[in-house]
């Protein structure tokens, strides 16, 4: 924008007439354009007339689509806009540059508008001075909770979970427990269900409010809870609490220290938050492209995509290695370096299926110790019979192709062979690492690639020495 435009007035009026979304529900580029260039002109009144009517979800979307030196200022433009319901919705790394510009007193106001996990989910990624002067600006309540869910291991049920939940003890009545949540003003308006403990605050059941509001009041509230219920410890990792939110179709959960105190709560709309996360992660892992945002800081996505590439770089190397050593073979016989890469792609291809299926299979829980045996048999035979068909099917190009029946067999037997490798290495590279504690999503792909090109080539080129082709 030239200084003549600064100067100029903005047609407010003209701006404002121009729809926020287009005909897919996005933020138009020219509502986006103008959002920006009323805060690059100073006038923050104007930007925060246009961003005002929008929804949480779409301000969040607003920081993300503008371009990343304007975050800073629109943030600073939009303060009194950015509650907790858009910074909830917001990319961490937008999220991360949007807080810089603001002061620690308005990062603790808004933290104190927000769920305790989301309160952790703002402080937790600030440099350590920056979260100390928000920690300070808090109210003592918030500050301690706060600092406990930070003592807790990141991705652990103790930073997901909510502190503010209902809970009531066990002698109590349906009765007491309505009188209860409504002359209370302080507890927490979102619940499903309502905890019931014992002396020592140990979770024993749980009562959802359906229960509460049909039955009689005089009836003890130890009479119409749930005594079985999925407890989830402190330390356990998101993905695990996710798996168990599938598996046992919960809505909320109740969340115990290591001496069984209950210390909080998990919701479903937390954990649908965390299935995304960790498919998303695990898509990306697997062609090691890190984290995979698009808002990620380069330097971070080039060191992380580059250790993989030179992981990448060190198996290749070893591929070439096994080809080296019948340098002489293809010299006589130059069709076979045409037709060798075949042999490892589709290996690498089949690989990649299976790894693909296993990987996800222990994501959620569904191979395990006990039915490991089994996957192996059951890829083994699948590797099998797509090596024969494939075989004959190539085999039979090859010959009516080149008229060479000696060759038509190697390639055959060489594409067998490799589709065995392939489906024992997708299958045993990921369970191994798994069994040694090491994500198999971030470290499978690399081994089994090295797996199946240097079988191809090996088993190829092997071949066709041992038959002498020439």
């Amino acid at each position: 924008m030239s200084d003549t435009d600064l100067e100029a007035p903005i047609e407010t009026d003209a701006i404002v007439a121009e729809p926020s979304h287009d005909k897919d529900n996005r933020l138009n580029r020219d509502f986006i354009d103008a959002v920006v260039d009323y805060v690059e002109a100073g006038d923050d009144e104007a930007a925060r007339a246009l961003v005002r009517p929008l929804h949480p979800a779409d301000v969040a979307d607003l920081f993300e689509l503008a371009p990343g030196d304007m975050r800073g200022p629109l943030a600073a433009a939009l303060a009194e806009l950015l509650d907790g319901d858009v910074l909830a919705e917001m990319n961490d790394w937008v999220r991360d540059a949007a807080m810089r510009a603001l002061d620690p007193g308005q990062v603790a106001t808004l933290a104190t508008e927000l769920d305790t996990d989301d309160a952790v989910a703002i402080i937790e990624d600030m440099d350590e001075d920056d979260r100390r002067a928000v920690l300070r600006a808090l109210d003592p309540d918030d500050r301690a909770a706060i600092e406990e869910a930070l003592s807790y291991p990141e991705e652990s049920a103790g930073r997901l979970m909510q502190r503010d939940l209902i809970a009531v003890p066990e002698h109590w009545r349906v009765g007491d427990v309505l009188d209860y949540l409504r002359r209370n003003e302080d507890l927490t308006t979102d619940f499903w269900e309502i905890y019931v403990c014992d002396a020592a605050h140990h979770p024993i059941g749980t009562c959802k409010l359906s229960w509460i509001l049909r039955t009689p009041s005089d009836v003890a509230i130890a009479d119409v809870m749930q005594r079985e219920q999925t407890l989830i410890p402190v330390d356990m990792d998101q993905e695990e609490v996710a798996l168990r939110f599938q598996k046992y179709a919960l809505i909320s959960a109740a969340v115990i220290d290591q001496s069984g105190r209950l210390v909080g709560m998990i919701t479903v709309d937390d954990v649908v938050h965390i299935i995304q996360e960790e498919a998303g992660e695990d898509i990306l892992a697997l062609s090691g492209a890190g984290d995979g945002d698009i808002n990620e800081p380069i330097r971070f996505t080039v060191r992380t995509r580059l250790v993989w590439l030179v992981i990448n770089l060190g198996t290749a190397m070893i591929a070439a290695a096994v080809v080296g050593l019948f340098d002489d073979e293809i010299a006589r016989y130059a069709v076979l370096a045409a037709l060798m890469g075949i042999v490892s792609g589709m290996g690498g291809n089949a690989g990649t299926q299976t790894l693909a299926v296993v990987v996800r299979a222990l994501a959620t829980n569904q191979l395990t110790s006990s039915n490991s045996l089994r996957m192996i048999r059951r890829e083994f035979y699948i590797a099998a019979a797509n090596g024969i068909l494939l075989g004959l099917l190539i085999g039979l190009g090859t010959w009516m192709l080149y008229g060479r029946s000696d060759l038509a067999l190697v390639f055959g037997a060489a594409i067998l062979i490799n589709n065995l490798m392939a489906g024992l290495s997708g299958v045993l590279i990921p369970i191994g690492l798994d069994k040694a504690k090491i994500d198999p999503a971030v470290s499978s792909a690399v081994f089994v690639t090295m797996c199946t090109d240097c079988m191809g080539f090996f088993s190829f080129l092997g071949l066709a020495t041992l038959f002498r082709l020439h």
